[in-house]
């Protein structure tokens, strides 16, 4: 009777502790491509009409990489760096894809920061269906609590290119830090109602998570008749003729926020889509779904108002060829370069020993 007591008890005490976000993330530990399967979510659904990349039938492949002086063949190179998923698509064509780790075509992973990506466009497309006036909008217009943080002089577009000051610790090793909380946490709006400022408003870049919920909070705020998971489905997911089910991950189950700095989780093939779209200027197959001139000043550089040369309107720009990619922190990458009409889709479980960029930068030369 004792042992049951104390199996009752313990059980009791792992429910209670994982409610929290300090037990959430001593129990979960550090963050993982199969995070989806721990929050809670909302779907997303294919297209009854998927749209397909072409396959190569002779495509233009990576061979060999040189790690350490010492020649291997690319997918050694992959797989050693924790990849589960690379595809190279150029002119709507498949050339390289390859999956391994234990992954597969149909496996979903999480976006984690390339959720900040479509976050953006999300919020393009509130700007073209007039929901959002312009990006020179203060943010308390529909967060008007945050007056009392005094937060009147941060608009959208600080927002979009981490400049707003926001008062944030990104630590992903600290269980009480503020990343703890906005990943791990069950209450997202409540967290974001105690935010600070560090800095001036648009002096200064500084790449917070916050930053980009805050932003969320702005879209589910504008958009007010349908939850974020709903305007994705009707403005992306839809017209993107995406192939496979999806989701979004959120803070809690009754009326949850979505992640929006992180947790949209879907497969490789789908993730492509997004980087066709940013490549095609907004357009898909005849039909503009966000303006072009959103996916240009999403991608230019702009050192403007503290805004950095390497980052802007939550896309990381790549330097050469004018190529830039969405990215997440366990090495998740949806890289376009424009010039050479290309996108590359890398998945991993983790980071991995490697510069990506010059990676995808070598590759692209093979095209």
């Amino acid at each position: 009777m004792k042992r049951f007591a104390s199996i009752v008890l313990v059980f009791v005490f792992i429910q209670l502790f994982s409610a929290c976000k300090v037990g959430r993330f001593i129990i979960y530990n550090f963050a993982d491509i199969d995070d989806y399967k721990k929050f809670e979510n909302r779907p997303l659904e294919a297209s009854s009409t998927p749209y397909q990349f072409a396959i190569a039938e002779n495509g233009i492949a990576p061979k060999s990489a040189t790690i350490k002086g010492e020649k291997v063949s690319f997918e050694e190179f992959l797989a050693d760096h924790k990849t589960v998923s690379f595809l190279i698509i150029r002119n709507d064509t498949i050339h390289y894809e390859k999956y391994m780790n234990g992954y597969e075509l149909q496996s979903i992973t999480t976006s984690f920061s390339m959720a900040k990506s479509i976050t953006s466009l999300l919020i393009g497309c509130a700007i073209d269906d007039g929901l959002i006036q312009n990006v020179s909008e203060p943010i308390t217009n529909y967060i008007p609590e945050l007056k009392d943080n005094g937060f009147e002089k941060v608009t959208i577009e600080h927002l979009l290119q981490m400049t707003s000051g926001l008062k944030y610790n990104e630590s992903y090793v600290n269980p009480f830090g503020d990343a703890a909380t906005y990943y791990y946490g069950t209450n997202l709006r409540k967290a974001l109602k105690k935010v600070k400022l560090d800095t001036e408003p648009g002096t200064e870049f500084k790449y917070t998570s916050g930053t980009t919920q805050l932003l969320g909070l702005v879209l589910e705020r504008a958009i007010k008749t349908k939850n974020i998971t709903q305007y994705l489905q009707e403005k992306i997911w839809t017209p993107l003729q995406m192939e496979y089910d999806a989701s979004w991950s959120l803070d809690r189950k009754k009326e949850g926020l979505e992640k929006t700095f992180c947790c949209i989780n879907a497969r490789a093939r789908d993730f492509a889509k997004i980087g066709r779209l940013m490549l095609n200027k907004g357009e898909w197959n005849g039909k503009q779904i966000v303006s072009k001139s959103w996916i240009d000043n999403s991608t230019k550089v702009d050192t403007t108002q503290g805004s950095s040369a390497r980052y802007q309107y939550q896309w990381w720009l790549a330097g050469e060829d004018g190529a830039y990619m969405a990215q997440g922190i366990l090495g998740q990458f949806v890289y376009v370069n424009p010039a050479k009409n290309l996108i590359i889709v890398r998945m991993g479980k983790k980071y991995g020993n490697t510069n990506w960029r010059g990676v995808f930068q070598s590759l692209s030369k093979l095209y």
